[in-house]
Protein backbone atom coordinates (compact mmCIF):
# COMPACT_ATOMS: atom_id res chain seq x y z
CA UNK A 1 0.00 0.00 0.00
CA UNK A 2 1.55 3.33 -0.98
CA UNK A 3 2.01 5.98 1.68
CA UNK A 4 -0.07 9.16 1.63
CA UNK A 5 1.88 11.90 -0.14
CA UNK A 6 3.55 9.54 -2.59
CA UNK A 7 2.82 9.35 -6.31
CA UNK A 8 1.30 6.28 -7.91
CA UNK A 9 -0.06 5.33 -11.31
CA UNK A 10 -3.52 3.90 -11.82
CA UNK A 11 -2.83 0.69 -13.73
CA UNK A 12 -6.25 0.82 -15.37
CA UNK A 13 -5.56 3.93 -17.46
CA UNK A 14 -2.05 5.11 -16.54
CA UNK A 15 -3.12 8.32 -14.77
CA UNK A 16 -0.60 9.49 -12.20
CA UNK A 17 -1.91 10.87 -8.94
CA UNK A 18 -0.86 11.95 -5.49
CA UNK A 19 -1.95 9.42 -2.88
CA UNK A 20 -4.12 11.31 -0.40
CA UNK A 21 -5.59 8.54 1.68
CA UNK A 22 -7.16 5.13 1.89
CA UNK A 23 -10.92 4.74 1.77
CA UNK A 24 -12.50 1.75 3.45
CA UNK A 25 -16.00 0.93 2.33
CA UNK A 26 -18.38 -1.94 1.80
CA UNK A 27 -16.52 -3.07 -1.32
CA UNK A 28 -13.14 -3.24 0.43
CA UNK A 29 -10.20 -0.86 0.73
CA UNK A 30 -9.54 1.65 -2.04
CA UNK A 31 -6.69 4.09 -2.47
CA UNK A 32 -7.73 7.65 -3.17
CA UNK A 33 -5.64 9.55 -5.72
CA UNK A 34 -5.76 13.27 -6.51
CA UNK A 35 -4.47 14.71 -9.77
CA UNK A 36 -1.26 16.72 -9.35
CA UNK A 37 -2.11 20.39 -9.18
CA UNK A 38 -5.56 19.78 -7.75
CA UNK A 39 -8.74 18.36 -9.10
CA UNK A 40 -11.32 15.75 -8.32
CA UNK A 41 -9.90 12.71 -6.50
CA UNK A 42 -10.70 9.22 -7.70
CA UNK A 43 -10.67 5.81 -6.06
CA UNK A 44 -8.36 3.08 -7.26
CA UNK A 45 -8.18 -0.55 -6.16
CA UNK A 46 -4.76 -1.13 -4.57
CA UNK A 47 -4.07 -4.20 -6.69
CA UNK A 48 -3.95 -2.12 -9.90
CA UNK A 49 -1.61 0.60 -8.55
CA UNK A 50 1.78 0.80 -10.21
CA UNK A 51 4.91 2.70 -9.37
CA UNK A 52 4.79 6.03 -11.18
CA UNK A 53 7.62 6.47 -13.72
CA UNK A 54 10.22 9.00 -12.56
CA UNK A 55 9.47 11.28 -15.52
CA UNK A 56 5.77 11.31 -14.57
CA UNK A 57 6.63 12.06 -10.93
CA UNK A 58 8.84 14.97 -11.99
CA UNK A 59 6.08 16.38 -14.22
CA UNK A 60 3.54 15.88 -11.40
CA UNK A 61 5.74 17.74 -8.91
CA UNK A 62 6.12 20.66 -11.33
CA UNK A 63 2.33 20.82 -11.80
CA UNK A 64 1.86 20.67 -8.02
CA UNK A 65 4.35 23.51 -7.42
CA UNK A 66 2.76 25.61 -10.16
CA UNK A 67 -0.65 25.03 -8.59
CA UNK A 68 0.63 26.00 -5.14
CA UNK A 69 2.28 29.17 -6.48
CA UNK A 70 -1.10 30.40 -7.73
CA UNK A 71 -2.71 30.01 -4.31
CA UNK A 72 -3.09 33.24 -2.27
Amino acid sequence: MPAPGSYAADGRDGRVGLVIGVVVGHEGALVQLRPPGGGVPWDCPPHVLCAAPSSAVLAARVRELNWQSRMP
